[in-house]
Parts: structure tokens; C-alpha cells; sequence
């Protein structure tokens, strides 16, 4: 497991006053009778973990997601990568989402669609379609329209073990897109030798969450190992989308996969 990768799942673990946490990702928490899942949006484990989409029911949109990933040069200086791409979700909390390569910021080199991916919370599936080979995997998803989907909240003090501090702020409520979030930020200061580093060292997690689509609009991730990462919502509309979106584009071929284990997708 790469370092950026650990010091996320480690974060996610020391949040103090948090119960059941996606770290990172998902996670079910237990406490509560109806199904609850924490969650939180980016970091990277080879690949570099996108937004959140969970299976809402009765809230539709179509979107553009802008992606910004700086990251760290040796002896200073960023590099960064860059994409757009669609998301689509419809009242029966279907998603449609196409992948999109990343490219370097102001380069000649430009993106292109990798991959479509539509999930149906109630067939319990998931396409996942590469775009070149016009091939659709079938999966089996674990998204259900009766889950509870929230952002991880946190509390500010001392994170568990006594390796540093969090600190938690409410950022107040701002309209994006025309519709209304709350945001939140969230600063660890990890004490000298942690993780081997010989200062403090801080990761910073901020995002603008809407309740009325279950996402978060604007969200931001940013560590000194792994940079900092931005994700945009651009082009929002909350009217219910094509049908059509949601069925396997018109010639692929599709691979049934679903007996040879379970799937999900960020």
C-alpha cells in the first residue's frame, strides 16, 4: 500500500468522536437500525478516487465534474492533472458515469472517454463498459435506494492515540449551482515522526454537501505526499434525465461477471 494511501486510511481512522467511518471509501454503521453509510470524496490508491455518488431515490440531476489534481515536484513546483466528464443520476437512483483520461493542465494532449459505468441499485448491478473494446462487464452493486447516505462529520480534539489534532469547522451555508450546501473543513496536524516526517505534517479535507442531491458540489483533498485534489460541479440540472441514459450502449457486448464476486463504484 502506498504511503498517500495509508496516511488517508490512518486519518480517516484517528477522526475523534466518529463511530463508523468510510476509511476511505464506505462503511456501514451498525449503530443505527436503518443502514447508514459514511463517506468522504478522493484520495488515491494508484488511481485517484473521484466523487461520490451514492443511489439517492426521488433526486435527479445531470452534471459536469471537473477534476483537479496537483501534486508535488521534487524540489518544488506542482504538476497537474486535469478532466471533465458527465455524471447523470434519475429518480429511481440509477447513475450513468463516464471515465475520462486525465491530462496534463494547458498541454496539446487531450482527454478522451475510457470507460462508461451505469449502476441499478435495483437490479443490484453495474455496468462497467470499455469504451475502446465496446465491452460491458456486468457486476454485481451494493448500492440500495433504502441506505442512508451522510458525509463523514467529525468533532474537533485530539485524534486517537495522541499523534496530533483535529481541528473541525462549519463553514456555513452557500448556494452552488442554485442549490443550497453546508460546508465543513477539517485539518489534522500530525505530530513530528508519525509517519516518519520530521515536522508536523497536515492534511486538509474541505467540501460543500447539498441534502437535496446527496453529494457533495464542491470538495477538496489536500496532503503533502498525495497534493491537492479538487473536485467541481459545473452544468448542474436537477430534472429527471433519458431513460435511455441508463441502458448498455448499442453495440457492446456484455460479459456477465456477476457470480465472481461483488462490486461497487466510487
Amino acid at each position: 500500500m502506498c504511503l498517500s494511501r495509508w496516511i488517508t486510511m490512518v486519518c480517516c481512522m484517528m477522526l475523534a468522536g466518529s463511530g463508523a467511518i468510510a476509511c476511505p471509501g464506505l462503511a456501514q454503521d451498525s449503530s443505527k437500525p436503518q443502514p447508514t453509510v459514511l463517506f468522504h470524496d478522493g484520495g488515491s490508491n494508484g488511481r485517484l478516487e473521484s466523487l461520490f455518488i451514492p443511489p439517492m431515490a426521488n433526486a435527479p440531476f445531470s452534471l459536469t465534474l471537473v477534476t483537479e489534481w496537483s501534486r508535488p515536484m521534487n524540489g518544488g513546483g506542482t504538476f497537474t492533472l486535469t478532466n471533465q466528464r458527465r455524471i447523470v443520476r434519475d429518480g429511481k437512483g440509477r447513475i450513468y458515469q463516464e471515465r475520462w483520461l486525465l491530462v496534463p493542465r494547458g498541454s496539446k494532449i487531450e482527454s478522451h472517454m475510457e470507460l462508461i459505468q451505469i449502476s441499478d441499485p435495483a437490479l443490484h448491478v453495474w455496468y462497467n463498459c470499455d469504451v475502446q473494446e465496446k465491452v460491458c462487464d456486468k457486476l454485481e452493486y451494493e448500492g440500495s435506494t433504502s441506505t442512508i447516505y451522510k458525509p463523514t462529520l467529525s468533532e474537533s480534539g485530539p485524534v486517537r492515540n495522541g499523534t496530533g489534532y483535529l481541528r473541525h469547522e462549519d463553514l456555513g451555508v452557500s448556494n452552488s449551482n442554485g442549490v443550497n450546501t453546508t460546508g465543513y473543513r477539517d485539518t489534522i496536524t500530525f505530530d513530528t515522526g508519525v509517519f516518519g516526517n520530521d515536522q508536523p505534517m497536515i492534511t486538509t479535507r474541505e467540501f460543500w454537501y447539498s441534502p437535496q442531491l446527496g453529494i457533495n458540489l464542491i470538495s477538496t483533498l489536500e496532503d503533502p505526499q498525495n497534493g491537492k485534489e479538487v473536485f467541481r460541479v459545473m452544468n448542474l440540472t436537477t430534472s429527471e434525465p433519458d431513460p435511455a441514459q441508463f441502458e448498455v450502449p448499442q453495440g457492446y457486448r456484455v460479459m456477465d461477471r456477476t457470480g465472481e464476486g461483488s462490486g461497487s463504484d466510487h
